[in-house]
């Protein structure tokens, strides 16, 4: 049963990286090359979405569209401040929160060798 979620859920789920955005938690965005990534369990965000889609209920989504959220990786790496900015209905949005609120802690990101607190806006589709 994983393996036919874990495979419908893979074309389902879409990333789009340009729309990610990066900066200290309060807007600023880092253009200048010295910001590293947060880092998802040493990967990127193929793990992170990978841990998406070994941990949501797909049962919970009740039509087909995309939810946008935003969520802040702080400097120790933990996930803080979740917003659903577009949700495809109060149970998926319920779930996908408490998939988030269960993330192992990330690498957090650094600029000039010191953690900071970065924003992520990312996006899941359902077809």
């Amino acid at each position: 049963m994983k393996k036919i979620i874990f495979t419908l859920l893979i074309g389902l789920f879409t990333f789009n990286f340009s729309s990610a955005q990066f900066g200290d938690g309060g807007g600023e965005v880092y253009l200048n090359g010295d910001l590293i990534d947060a880092k998802f369990q040493g990967g990127g965000i193929d793990k992170f979405y990978d841990f998406i889609i070994e941990n949501f209920d797909v049962s919970t989504v009740e039509k087909k569209g995309q939810i946008i959220f935003t969520f802040n990786v702080n400097e120790l790496g933990e996930v803080k401040n979740i917003r659903i900015l577009r949700d495809l209905g109060t149970n998926s949005a319920i779930e996908l929160i408490r998939v988030l609120k269960k993330t192992p802690k990330w690498e957090p990101a650094k600029r000039g060798g010191k953690p900071i607190s970065i924003q992520l806006k990312m996006p899941l589709t359902f077809n």
